[in-house]
């Protein structure tokens, strides 16, 4: 018997063993590596620096969608946090409490208002983990501001009531007599109608053609049935068939086709749709601001705006948060409308005035 050689098979099977564990050992270690930096991507703003003990949120969103943030940023930091919805009253509030500011971080709200409140100052710029994967179109190139969520404006009709011949194809048709008395909208407290209408009305000035945009609105006000404070009274209304067409944003015509059965049909209008950046900001000498820091990370990560998207149809800014959303939040292809939101900013709110006091029969204001 040859043992020499059977000695030199076992040393060589032994090196081959010895190999392959520690082989094995790396690719282990490597996985541990890619796990903890993935764990500390993910958790970087409990890591980077010591957190206060809450995080103040003054609002614009839901009860509902706020909660499930602040829960999810509790779990997530150990965190609490104190949120106040304002709808309308948000920017006055910011404003008024300027030299001793009581919230961290103005958590929704147009792109629009933003901008108003960054020109006075009340803003701490602050660029998030996520600020790369969003489009220039939906933040302020200074960080002082950056968008949460993209929200379509969009025209829809009841297809019990309105055929698609007879359907609207653009904002232009909604002036058509044949659609007298279909028509129901929102009233220029919210904000996606006060986007809206100025959006509109911009388009005329932007050809040097003000006069027919005030024109354009008082045909469409003569259109009008109903104003509503309510979208859920407006689409009530649609429901029942007293109307059959509204614009709203594409959330609300999702939710009102899924979840209360309205035969909706959503028009891609010829000349866009205008397309409201609900956004986030650090206020200006918070008094938690490493929370307020890590509420921006958190509230905009994919993980967070997927989790909005799939409770509340609402479409992400980040990029990386389609993967995980709806479907047809990725499909849709919507053609935005052409909309100078800094000089909205300036105009929106003496228009909308202008709009209310003598364009808006206040008459067709429902109770």
């Amino acid at each position: 018997m040859n043992y020499k050689r059977i000695i030199s098979v076992l040393l060589i099977l032994m090196l081959t063993l010895s190999m392959v564990a520690c082989n094995n050992d790396v690719a282990n270690n490597q996985a541990d590596e890619t796990a903890e930096t993935t764990e500390s991507t993910d958790t970087q703003y409990t890591e980077q620096v010591e957190l206060e003990e809450k995080v103040v949120i003054y609002s614009t969103h839901g009860e509902a969608m706020l909660e499930l943030v602040a829960d999810e940023f509790t779990k997530a930091t150990g965190v609490e946090v104190e949120f106040i919805n304002l709808k309308g009253e948000l920017a006055d509030r910011v404003r008024a409490e300027k030299e001793n500011p009581q919230s961290d971080v103005m958590f929704g709200g147009s792109s629009a208002v933003f901008m108003e409140l960054q020109e006075e100052d009340l803003f701490e710029a602050y660029a998030p983990s996520w600020n790369d994967k969003v489009d220039e179109l939906f933040k302020d190139k200074d960080n002082f501001w950056i968008g949460t969520i993209q929200t379509p404006v969009m025209i829809c009709y009841n297809t019990d009531v309105i055929t698609e011949e007879d359907a609207p194809k653009d904002w232009a048709d909604l002036t058509n007599p044949a659609l007298e008395g279909q028509l129901v909208f929102r009233n220029a407290l919210s904000s996606s109608a006060r986007a809206t209408y100025s959006s509109l009305l911009q388009q005329f000035e932007a050809n040097d053609d003000l006069e027919n945009g005030w024109a354009y609105l008082s045909a469409l006000d003569g259109n009008t049935k109903q104003y509503y404070s309510s979208g859920s009274m407006m689409f009530q209304a649609i429901g029942r068939q007293e109307a059959g067409v509204t614009f709203a944003t594409l959330n609300s015509i999702v939710d009102n086709k899924v979840n209360n059965n309205i035969p909706l049909e959503i028009v891609n209008a010829e000349s866009g749709s205008p397309i409201i950046t609900d956004g986030i900001a650090m206020i200006k000498n918070a008094k938690n601001p490493n929370a307020a820091k890590a509420f921006i990370d958190f509230a905009g990560s994919a993980e967070m705006q997927a989790m909005l998207a799939n409770e509340f149809n609402r479409m992400p800014t980040n990029k990386d948060a389609f993967a995980s959303s709806p479907e047809w939040m990725a499909e849709i292809v919507i053609a935005p409308m052409n909309v100078d939101w800094a000089a909205l900013a300036i105009t929106s709110s003496e228009w909308m005035q202008q709009w209310d006091t003598e364009v808006k029969d206040a008459n067709k204001d429902a109770e």
